[in-house]
């Protein structure tokens, strides 16, 4: 071949590259922009993308470009900005896109950030794919099939999954670029950037990229001495340490949150405890993907959210059958059947999610789901694969499952509770054909290409890539507007009143005050940037979850408390209530007869559809109690109590009841030490003051005035923390603030640093002086974030070095062979 028409092949080849990117690009724009259409320049989606996506990027954005960098007080009742959206957007690019353009436009940018993520993920995914096809147009197939799979589509509400998987097939192209090619540099580059996307899915793809490394190690397809494993295990840890500025401090906010800690064990490590879930396993590769939220196949699975999908347009499991039943052996056989086991076994399953079994996750499918891509793209170009045995074995598969839960005869009971027998076991009928007939019509267009153009190569790969592109346009449209479609009031709602609206509450001090939301939809707060006490959100400070512990209430990926628990409207200085669904007798604030559901409220006004109540017994944040008990003597109150009960008096730990003891009236005579009872387990030896608590409404009314009376008389938010002045007509005492405990705060009284004492379980309190006003301002700093820049800089540094050395040394290579 001549040297220009090696370039000429070269350069075809890039432009590879460029259609896989424009082909995601525009077929992801035909799905979502009707989307954006009708949401008026907004793609709304149901679930956690309206709740959770728009907000906190909109109010994250806005942080930053105000230099709120540190403590974000719109976020549950506070929460460290850094520690708390790393997971959900701070290391994505696409975040930091929306940085120059104004508030007004981030929830308009949403829609086309999501059209440029599937179009980077064809591109990442080509990438990867072509090292292992002839032609290149098969791997623009295997590109489209991953960027636009079943996992891709079914994710759509959680915007930030896709930029793993966007990085995710760069981290393998770099493995195999440094073990096939010996090109230094590339892992430590994508460990770095795959680790700072998305720290939770980073630990999936190290262990995937651990097991895929290893299967071609010992199936010696990776060559290996000892020079080279050095090289590798470098790269990977100057890579990994590098993000230590971003995931010290995350990791260090993070300890001790309950989600992370349940491990699988006994018999639920080797099996589910719903059988549904197998079947919902396998046929997730057979159809369609689901809605997350409304599972139809397997009603009773309990995996809502779970991510369980990974159908591919077109092909569906046909490709992956045909490459499984070719006799010779390969690494990706086995690789494949590998993750499939472990798919199907509980403890293996949550390998991926650091063993964490707190819930049923399949997030780590978009990396099974590239090697089936792989699987797919090498079966179109390989001339033994025997379609017509795949074709029979996947639409018998796919047929065997839509007839056996479409027409197995099901005993069901209406509302009235009286029994009859319905056909069909699935939960959506008409939407359960609608995915029966997508799958089938896929694989009978499949069989029509394969029929046509099976052994004409190029014909065969562009009528692979149009099949692609129709039933990805046919299947994802039909899913993103049922998505679209299913909390259109919300979104009706959201686009009328929550967005960009905050200007139109017309409430003076409601940026610095705590406000409630009765039934409301989900982060309303957060829409408007006001602080709450209501948070849909999973990362948030340990102390808010060991505060909820106590009361008796499941804090797991929201802070809702219900009106039972009236006492912590007090205690988190919550001034007003708005209440969305006034109109719905079920859900509104007020009952039939007009009453609120909480005593002491007044109407204020209707604005932004809410009505708004004002709290008439509010109690200004920062304020000081005449009465104090340890945490022991805390733990003797009923929960359902203690949330009223944490307003008549300060819980401090016992050591601390002691060292202010001036202030608490602690002597050793009063608590003397627990005592063992061996026949009723612990018990306390003093008369604990608790045991003549009254309560109620009226003794709450009556316990707000007194802390009102010893409160702050002015308290604002800061871009370092806040401040508040009090003027303390009595004795020395401690001042609460109902701000969540953590190591990051110091705090100044009078300009003089202070201890800051853990209070009331999870929150904070600082001694303030008697007979005077003080000024007292609290200011954050990110525990490690310091340290980890130390670390990042080091690491920069050598990476800097071993690039250069890597340099010299290849210069001087071929000098000598010169």
């Amino acid at each position: 071949m001549s040297k220009a028409k090696t370039l000429k092949n070269m350069n075809l080849y890039r432009h590879y590259g460029a259609l896989a990117f424009l082909l995601g690009l525009i077929l992801s724009s035909l799905i979502i922009i009707p989307a954006i259409i009708r949401g008026n320049g907004i793609f709304f989606y149901y679930g956690d993308f309206n709740a959770q996506e728009i907000p906190f990027y909109q109010m994250v954005h806005d942080s930053i470009r105000q230099g709120n960098l540190l403590w974000n007080s719109t976020t549950d009742l506070g929460s460290q900005l850094l520690g708390s959206y790393t997971f959900y957007l701070l290391g994505s690019p696409f975040f930091w896109i929306t940085l120059p353009f104004p508030s007004q436009a981030v929830p308009y940018l949403m829609g086309p950030l999501f059209i440029l993520k599937f179009a980077c993920a064809a591109l990442t995914s080509y990438l990867y794919l072509k090292r292992y096809v002839n032609n290149r147009l098969f791997a623009v197939a295997g590109g489209l099939l991953y960027a636009f799979s079943g996992f891709s589509i079914y994710n759509i509400f959680f915007f930030h999954f896709h930029e793993p998987m966007i990085v995710f097939p760069l981290l393998l192209m770099a493995v195999d670029k440094f073990m096939y090619d010996n090109k230094k540099g590339v892992v430590a580059i994508t460990v770095f950037f795959a680790c700072i996307v998305n720290y939770y899915f980073f630990a999936g793809m190290a262990l995937f990229t651990a097991i895929y490394w290893l299967m071609l190690l010992f199936t010696n397809n990776y060559k290996l001495n000892l020079k080279k494993l050095l090289l590798f295990i470098f790269e990977v840890l100057t890579g990994f340490f590098a993000t230590a500025f971003l995931i010290l401090p995350t990791v260090l906010f993070l300890s001790g949150n309950p989600r992370l800690s349940a491990l699988t064990n006994g018999f639920d490590a080797l099996v589910y405890d719903v059988p549904q879930r197998y079947l919902y396993i396998i046929l997730s590769f057979f159809f369609p993907p689901e809605l997350a939220a409304q599972p139809n196949f397997t009603p009773d699975v309990n995996c809502n959210w779970a991510s369980v999908s990974g159908w591919l347009p077109l092909v569906g499991m046909t490709g992956v059958i045909g490459y499984l039943q070719l006799r010779q052996r390969s690494w990706l056989k086995k690789l494949v059947v590998l993750l499939a086991l472990m798919a199907l076994v509980p403890v293996f399953n949550s390998a991926f999610q650091m063993f964490n079994s707190s819930i049923y996750y399949a997030r780590w499918y978009y990396m099974l789901v590239l090697m089936l891509s792989l699987c797919t793209v090498i079966s179109l170009e390989n001339k033994e694969v025997d379609w017509n045995r795949a074709i029979r074995w996947s639409v018998g598969i796919t047929l065997g499952i839509a007839l056996l839960i479409g027409i197995m005869p099901n005993t069901v009971t209406d509302d009235n509770d009286t029994e009859q027998t319905v056909i069909g076991l699935s939960e959506y009928t008409t939407r359960f054909w609608i995915y029966v007939a997508i799958a089938m019509l896929s694989l009978l267009l499949f069989v029509l290409i394969i029929k046509l153009f099976r052994k004409q190569g190029n014909r065969l790969a562009v009528a692979a890539i149009a099949g692609i592109v129709i039933i990805s346009l046919l299947s994802s449209t039909y899913i993103v507007q049922t998505g679209v479609t299913l909390d259109d009031k919300e979104s009706q709602f959201l686009k009328s009143y929550a967005v960009n609206s905050k200007d139109k509450l017309e409430i003076d001090d409601i940026s610095e005050v705590r406000s409630d939301f009765y039934e409301c939809v989900d982060n309303l707060a957060m829409y408007w940037q006001i602080p709450s006490m209501n948070a849909f959100h999973s990362v948030v400070p340990s102390s808010i979850m060991e505060f909820y512990e106590s009361i008796g209430i499941t804090r797991d990926v929201a802070s809702r408390p219900s009106c039972d628990y009236y006492g912590l409207r007090g205690l988190f200085s919550c001034k007003y209530v708005f209440d969305e669904k006034f109109d719905d007798e079920d859900s509104s604030f007020t009952d039939e007869n007009g009453s609120t559901k909480m005593s002491g409220y007044k109407y204020l006004k209707t604005v932004n559809g809410c009505r708004v109540f004002e709290n008439e017994y509010y109690v200004p944040m920062g304020f000081m109690y005449d009465s104090f008990i340890p945490t022991e003597e805390y733990e003797m109150i009923n929960q359902q109590d203690r949330s009223e009960a944490l307003l008549k008096a300060m819980v401090l730990s016992m050591e601390d009841m002691e060292k202010y003891s001036d202030i608490t009236g602690y002597t050793k005579e009063k608590y003397k030490p627990l005592k063992y009872d061996l026949k009723n387990g612990k018990t306390h030896t003093f008369e604990s003051i608790t045991n003549s608590y009254e309560y109620g409404s009226h003794a709450y009314f009556s316990d707000c005035k007194a802390l009102k009376n010893n409160s702050c008389h002015s308290f604002s938010y800061n871009s370092q923390g806040f401040e508040a002045t009090i003027n303390n007509t009595g004795n020395d005492n401690l001042l609460f603030f109902s701000v969540p405990y953590d190591e990051g705060w110091s705090a100044t009284v009078n300009g003089e640093e202070v201890e800051i004492v853990k209070a009331n379980v999870g929150f904070m309190a600082v001694k303030i002086p008697a007979n005077q006003e003080s000024k007292i301002i609290f200011k954050y700093t990110v525990p490690g974030f310091y340290c980890g820049i130390i670390i990042s800089v080091v690491c920069a540094i050598i990476f800097f070095m071993y690039i250069i050395a890597i340099f010299i040394y290849n210069k001087r290579k071929v000098k000598h062979k010169r």
